[in-house]
């Protein structure tokens, strides 16, 4: 049985080369309060997080999501998390993840106000049950995010490449395609190209070509994409990055949004225009990465 669980996390410098850092872990019970008015990721959403997850108690793609991390830090001007010990706290919370799947939270905040440290937790819970929607798939209508496709690279500021705690744009979109009767969003730079959804990456097949959006466009290298472009290229597909007008995406021959953990749905309409399912593929990835992957 899969239980909540919650750690908090004295952070250390990245020079230090121990092999055990559980004297640098505190257990706190997941349904007390742990965190302080002061801490600036509930004030401000300063900070970065990853979900991984977990089946029958192996965390999936450890390694990518801590390098995200660590990117996603060092685009916010956070102190770099030490990996190693990431790592233990991950292996630590995986251990109380029993039969089924979970997902482990990664969250490193700026700390409190005007504190002298960051404050990191990492958090173990039961997933949500996504059998049906990776079954029947999903609706999604297209949003304009509201900056073109160069704007992470002339605004850094904007932080369009990292996985912030901001996430309120996010679910506001969500919020507005239920509006609208879908059951997701596909975001698309105002200057007319395709980019991700709110919370997963987007891949399109052409044939037996499959394209994601090029992560150079200020969305999030998503790692169960690089899984499923791993898989695809075993069985000798094509796969690419690109950047997609937003006219290709209805014309696509399949489309799937993917993440780590409701894992690959595929997308049957695109702004109320139909799309081709292919359910025996979607079966086929969703087998895939649910099989342990490190």
């Amino acid at each position: 049985m899969i239980r909540r669980f919650a750690l908090m996390i004295d952070p250390v410098s990245t020079d230090d080369t121990r092999d055990d850092y559980r004297d640098t872990f505190t257990q706190v019970d997941a349904a007390a309060p742990a965190l302080s008015v002061g801490e600036l990721s509930t004030q401000r959403g300063d900070g970065v997080f990853e979900s991984i997850g977990v089946v029958d108690g192996h965390a999936q793609e450890v390694v990518p999501h801590l390098e995200r991390l660590a990117h996603s830090a060092r685009l916010c001007d956070l102190p770099a998390p030490h990996l190693p010990q990431w790592r233990q706290a991950i292996e630590t919370a995986a251990a109380q993840c029993g039969d089924g799947e979970a997902v482990i939270k990664l969250i490193l905040s700026r700390g409190v106000e005007h504190g002298p440290t960051p404050t990191a937790w990492v958090t173990a819970a039961p997933a949500s049950d996504f059998g049906a929607v990776r079954a029947a798939g999903v609706k999604v209508v297209t949003l304009d995010r509201g900056y073109d496709l160069g704007a992470a690279e002339r605004a850094p500021w904007l932080l369009l490449g990292a996985k912030t705690l901001s996430y309120a744009v996010n679910m506001a979109a969500l919020r507005e395609a239920h509006r609208r009767g879908a059951d997701d969003a596909v975001f698309l730079s105002s200057d007319g190209f395709v980019l991700e959804a709110p919370t997963a990456s987007l891949i399109l097949r052409f044939g037996d070509r499959f394209v994601t959006p090029a992560p150079n466009g200020g969305i999030l290298h998503g790692t169960t994409q690089l899984s499923v472009y791993e898989h695809l290229q075993s069985r000798g597909f094509e796969v690419g990055y690109d950047r997609i007008p937003a006219s290709d995406l209805p014309r696509a021959d399949a489309a799937w949004l993917v993440s780590s953990v409701r894992l690959a749905v595929a997308i049957t309409a695109v702004d109320d225009q139909p799309l081709p399912v292919d359910p025996a593929l979607t079966a086929e990835w969703n087998q895939y990465l649910l099989s342990p992957r490190d």
